[in-house]
Formats: C-alpha cells, structure tokens, sequence
C-alpha cells in the first residue's frame, strides 16, 4: 500500500537488479570511491611528502587545496556538461583524465607539478561526480530502485574516505608515492568496464545553445571563491585581498544569475531553487560536510599532535565510523522508503551533533572505548542517513534532463561547505593557539574549533527541522498522487 503523500513519479515496481545493472553500478561506485579515497589518503602521507620533496607547510597546503580548488570550482560546469554531451560520454573522458593524473602525480618529483596533478585530478572529479550520480537517477526509476542505488552510491563515498585513511597509513610506511598511484589502476579498471556496461545517453536536444558567459561566470565565482577562502587562514580574514575576493566573487555571482534569469538555456535553472526541499537539501549538504570535515582535522591533529599516535593508529581509530557506514550499505534505501528523507535527515544531525559534543570531553590520557568510540560510532550513523538521505532529496522529482545540474549543485554544495567550513575551523583553532605549545595548551585550543563543527551540525539540525515541519503540514491537506512537489518532495513512496 503506498502512502497518501507521495512523490508525483508512480512508484517503482519490483524490479530484479540485472548483472548490467549491478555492474553500471559498481563502476559508477568505483569512481565516487577513489574520489574520496584520494582526498583522506593525502592529508596522512602530507609529512612524508614535505620532507621529501622539501616543500614548506604553505607549499604542502596546496597538495590538498589544489585537489579542492579543482573539484569545487567547476562542479557547475561538468553538471550541465553531463546534461548537454552526454552522461556517459563526459563520465568515461573524465575518469581516464583522472587515472592518467593519478600516474603523474606518483611519478613527479617537484612540488609544482604535484599540485599541477592534484588539480587535475580534482578537474577530473568534477565531472565524473556529477555525471555519475545522474547516470544513476536516469538509469534507477525514482522511488524504492533508485533509493537502493543511492544508498549503495554515497555509501562508497564514505567507505572511500574511511578506508583513504588506513590505506594512506599503510602505504605511506613504504613511500607516499603509492598514495597517488593506487587510484590509477582502479581508475583504469572502471573505464574499460564502464565503456561496456555504462547506458549510452543521448545529449540533450533543442536546448537553446550554449551558456557560454554563464559557464564563464559561474565557474570563475567558484574557483575564485574556493581560492580565497583556501587562503583566508593565510593571508588574514580581514586582509583587504581576502575581503577583495570575496568582493569579487559576491560581483560575479550577481553577474551570474543575471546571465542565468535571461539564457535560453542556463548553467543553473535559478526556478530549482524555487524548491524547498531543494535548497534544504543543498544548504544541509553544506553543514554536513562542512562539519564533519571540520572534524576530521581536528581530530587528526588531536590524535598525532597531542596525543602521538602513527598515521595508522589513528587511521584505525577512525575505522568504526567508516565500517558502520559500509554495512549500512545496502538497508538505508528500505529505511528512506520507510520513513521518508526529512526524519532520516533530522535524525542524522542529531546524532552528528551528540557525537560532536561527546567529543569534547577527551583529555591528554582517553580510554579509546570509553570516550572516542561512542563519537566515532554516533558520527558514523549519523553519516549514513544524514548523506544517502540528502542525495535523495535533491534529485527527486527534477526532469531527467536536468539530473546533471542538480548533481553538479549538490557536489558543488559538498565541496565548497567542505572547505569553507575547514578555513572557518582552522582560523578559529590559529586564533587560540598558544605561544608555548604545552600538549594540553594545544588540546585546549582545539577545543573552540570543537565547539564550532558542532554549532554547525546544530544549524544543520534547525534547517533540517523545517522541511520535517512542512511535512506534517503537507500531510493534512495533499491527497493520493498529488502532483504539489513542494509538499511531496520530501518524502519517498513508502511501502507498509
């Protein structure tokens, strides 16, 4: 029986996952898994890095800045390029670029052309991830089937940044170059599968030409955004080059809708916006990602910093996050269709944020079971609900021909809150360092950057809280197979 609140799509019949379909699946999955990868295995190899190829602490930045740099500024643009080439045609172009940089990047032997390969890479990463994630909202019907797929999608999104961090401390043991060559053969692998099993998709017909001074606009704003905010903590948030970029930035993004409300065909239809799950689901992938990589890094440097442990301790340390997220896999979609996205997202950042708050009870001497595993094991089911459940609600109910540029805007969201929210935690955290680093002088300064990843899955919580309000207001007044997405879009077909 379906609920009376429903999405205006029918829902998915019972379908029986094919071989094909599973494998489209494990290559798109593939392809999200070294994207995380990638990110978690460089920030542990950064010390071995530095030290052989003598880079300064301001150079090293760049290592992981440059991947960001790369990913976040033109997420946008390899959104819609997906839409108007062709889905699989960009997502295969793209994971062999990204398999090629992996190669260069293991093989150089200075700091420029490192950082040359890591934003590559990242180039690369904006667009297979948007590609990727509408293949599977074009390819699985919405509803119960695509719910499954998402779920597994996001799932190896996670499990690729967990596990990014125990192979990064294995592998750095016998030479941080093995850190930038392991995703090449993957990589290699996933692109002589995908040109076989990967839907072809057509390109988007009569779509009014090209936005070219949009995609100009909107991805200049992007990387100029991503750049400043990169640099703030160095230069000064009060500096006049930062408050002149941001300037800059706030002048293009004008320009940029301005461009968008008159194109034929936009980078970004602005009336997407117009939704309320939409912006929920974009503003609560900012806060989610913003906070738990605001997390990460603190505890990192807590755990080899403070505490001394080797980049594979503290690996493992993080690992019942990373496997509670991996079993979760397969039963987050039956828990989605059961119970909709707002409650699951709800429900996620409430446990980020106890799991966050618990945190800052730790000291110079933790007992891992007693204070450091309840976090990991609150955040790592906080992570998987809070992110399939996201993913979910952006791309319900948008056309098909459309899938590309939400993905695009949702990544961008990831990407951009990830390393926004990182500078916001680093200069709180540089704000309160002390002139003589005692071990406990340094953990009392971790703890005001605590206190903000925290606020900020708060904030996430509150946001999250609207869409479940206007839920239970929907629920009086739509009726079976109602076509009002603003009501709907929320929710999922739910099977009682």
């Amino acid at each position: 029986m379906t609920s009376p609140l429903t999405t205006s799509a029918a829902p998915s019949p019972a379908v029986r996952w094919t071989p094909r379909l599973w494998g489209t699946l494990l290559v798109l999955c593939a392809a999200m898994f070294l994207d995380a990868l990638d990110v978690s295995m460089v920030g542990v190899a950064l010390p071995s890095i530095g030290s052989d190829l003598g880079l300064s602490t301001s150079t090293l930045q760049w290592v992981v800045s440059g991947y960001i740099l790369g990913y976040g500024g033109l997420l946008l643009l390899g959104g819609r390029t997906a839409d108007l080439l062709g889905r699989r045609q960009v997502f295969l172009v793209a994971l062999g670029v990204f398999a090629l940089a992996s190669l260069l990047g293991g093989l150089v032997d200075s700091g420029p052309l490192l950082i040359a390969s890591r934003f590559i890479k990242g180039l690369s990463a904006a667009f297979t991830a948007p590609a990727g994630l509408s293949i599977i909202t074009t390819t699985f019907p919405e509803g119960p089937l695509r719910n499954r797929a998402l779920s597994i999608y996001t799932t190896c999104a996670a499990a690729g940044y967990s596990m990014g961090l125990v192979f990064s401390g294995l592998l750095t043991e016998a030479s941080w170059r093995f850190t930038m060559l392991l995703p090449a053969p993957v990589a290699l692998l996933a692109l002589l599968v995908g040109t076989r099993l990967l839907p072809r998709s057509e390109r988007e017909r009569d779509h009014g030409g090209y936005d070219i001074p949009g995609a100009v606009l909107g991805t200049a704003s992007m990387l100029l955004l991503v750049f400043t905010v990169v640099e703030a903590p160095g230069t000064g948030w009060a500096s006049a080059r930062t408050l002149l970029s941001f300037v800059a930035v706030a002048v293009m993004l004008v320009a940029f809708v301005l461009v968008e409300l008159r194109s034929p065909s936009p980078l970004i239809r602005l009336g997407v916006l117009r939704s309320g799950p939409q912006v929920r689901a974009q503003l609560g992938a900012l806060t989610f990602v913003g906070s738990y990589t605001g997390f990460q890094f603190l505890v990192t440097l807590y755990m080899q910093q403070v505490l001394g442990w080797s980049a594979l301790h503290t690996a493992l340390a993080f690992l019942p996050a990373g496997a509670l997220v991996a079993l979760s896999a397969t039963k987050v979609g039956a828990v989605i269709d059961r119970f909709g996205t707002a409650r699951l997202i709800v429900l996620g950042f409430v446990l980020l944020a106890v799991g966050y708050a618990l945190f800052l009870r730790v000291d110079l001497h933790p007992v891992y079971a007693a204070v450091i595993l309840p976090t990991m094991l609150l955040v790592g089911s906080g992570f998987a609900l809070t992110f399939p459940s996201l993913n979910v609600q952006a791309t319900n109910g948008v056309d098909e021909h459309e899938q590309g540029m939400v993905s695009g805007l949702l990544n961008t969201s990831v990407q951009v809150g990830g390393a926004l929210f990182l500078a916001v935690v680093t200069a709180v955290v540089t704000a309160h360092t002390p002139a003589r680093a005692t071990p406990q002088a340094v953990l009392d300064s971790y703890r005001p950057g605590l206190v903000v990843v925290a606020a900020m899955a708060v904030v996430g919580l509150l946001l999250s809280l609207t869409g479940l309000r206007r839920s239970r207001r929907g629920r009086s007044v739509v009726v079976a197979r109602s076509t009002v997405q603003e009501a709907d879009a929320d929710r999922v077909p739910v099977r009682d």
